[in-house]
Formats: structure tokens, sequence, C-alpha cells
């Protein structure tokens, strides 16, 4: 049997602990209600892949869709040409049909960017400008445009990579490979050329690799304060990004490089 504490004449054990007055005042039910569960971490960042056709800018969106989370804007320029029903072929040689069709491409990107609630990924930006400029006789219509400045602006403070051809990324058929690369290789200029003229910052990506790529643009978006899904931020503030084991990160499969067959119109990929 355990030894009773005894106690001087007088003298009271210590007393049960008490609720605070707040508390034991009121029933559990009538208890102010718990907080609410933070809400879900929204990514603000609007991040553009741009460049010439045939490089892996969708590629390359969709691994930051699905790694960051964000929304992503793409093939604006294939739904403008399936509601024309219009083939890329037919525009080389109707240059009123390209006119509608470039104009449409530039006024729904600003559309489809507008929507946006908060950050997206985009495939491209001002990219159908170099086209314009190739193709169609309304570049100088589209350039003075007062949205297009305002737009430009909006670019600018995004995260803006510039993503450069290689001859790999091409279908070799023996016959249009090198006209297709002339093409890629006059785009591509006028994309650089644009962003220099508009003063927009970016990061090229020069490299064939797709691991190198990835990584590139991980690093960036960490830099950037972006978390991919899942991730947690260490006491260094910076992201645990988990790959695979072979440098890829996330959904690797789908990052090999494939090579694209183009019909060589070029008119607004």
């Amino acid at each position: 049997m355990l030894p009773q504490r005894c106690f001087p004449s007088g003298a009271r054990g210590p007393e049960p602990a008490r609720l605070p007055h707040a508390l034991a005042d009121h029933p559990a039910s009538s208890l102010p209600p718990s907080p609410p569960p933070a809400p879900p971490v929204i990514q603000n960042q609007r991040i553009y892949l741009v460049g010439a056709h045939s490089t892996g800018k969708t590629t390359l969106a969709r691994w930051v869709r699905d790694t960051y989370g964000l929304p992503m804007i793409s093939e604006v320029a294939r739904g403008v040409l399936a509601e024309m029903e219009a083939r890329l072929d037919a525009l080389r040689s109707d240059v009123g049909l390209v006119d509608r069709y470039q104009k449409e491409v530039f006024v729904r990107q600003l559309e489809a960017e507008q929507r946006m609630e908060a950050g997206f990924v985009s495939d491209r930006a001002f990219c159908n400008l170099a086209y314009a400029a190739h193709h169609s006789t309304i570049l100088s219509e589209i350039a003075s445009d007062p949205r297009l400045a305002v737009y430009m602006e909006s670019v600018r403070s995004g995260l803006v990579f510039f993503v450069r051809p290689h001859r790999d990324l091409l279908a070799d058929d023996g016959v249009r490979a090198g006209v297709e690369w002339d093409e890629v290789v006059r785009i591509d200029g006028m994309v650089k050329l644009l962003l220099e003229m508009f003063a927009v910052p970016y990061i090229p990506l020069e490299s064939l690799s797709m691991q190198e790529r990835v990584r590139a643009i991980q690093r960036v978006l960490d830099l950037a304060g972006l978390d991919p899904l899942g991730s947690e931020r260490g006491g260094n503030g910076r992201a645990a990004v988990h790959g695979n084991g072979n440098g890829n990160g996330h959904r690797s499969a789908e990052l090999a490089p494939q090579p694209r067959r183009e019909n060589g119109a070029g008119v607004g990929h």
C-alpha cells in the first residue's frame, strides 16, 4: 500500500486544476469553432515557353503543368485552324486567309491568358508574330494594336523560356527535312528578335537533352518560389523535388524527345 501524504493541521492538499472561466462557463457546444484549414497554395507565376515549332515547347509545358499543378494554355493556333476548317498547306496560297488566321491567333492568346485567375504555363506567347511577319501582310496592324504593348508588358513580368531548335527533333523524310529546318531556323531568329526588341528577359534552353532542359526549368522555378506538387519546403527555403532516379523528375517517360513531322507550312504553330 502506498503511504498517504500527511499535511499539517488545517492545511489542504493541492487543489485540482480548474478550467479557465471562459471555458468553464460555457458548454462544449458553444465553444468557438476551430480555425478553418489553410487554403491551398496558389501559384501566381506566369510561365511562357516560346520559340519555333518542333522544338519541344508543348512537351515541356506539360511537364510544368503536371509537376507544379499549373493550368496550361496550349494549342491556341490549332484550335483556331480547326474552327476555320482550313489546312496549313492551304494557308500558304491564300494570303487573306492567313491574315485572318494570324490576327485571330493573336486575339485568342490574349483572351486565354486574361481568363486565368492566377498563374499558368503556356506553350506560346507572342510567337505567332514571327509567323505573321513571314507569311502574312497583317503584322503592321498587329504591331499598332495598343493591346500588344500591354500584353508584352505582361509577358515581361512572367518567366520566359526560349526553347532553341535542334535538327534531331525534326522528322527526316529525305525530301522536306531541309526545307523544314530552314523554316524553323527563320522563325527561331524572328522570335529572338521580338524578345530583344521588346526587352523581354528570357532563359534560353539550348540543350537537346530533355533531362537538362527540365533541370534548368526546375532550378529557375525553385528560385522563383514555386513548389512542386507534394513537395515540402526545408529549412533553407528550397523546394524538395523528388526525382525518380533517372534525373527527369515527375513523368519522365513522357519527356524523351520525339521527332515531329510538320507539313512545312509553318504559319502559326
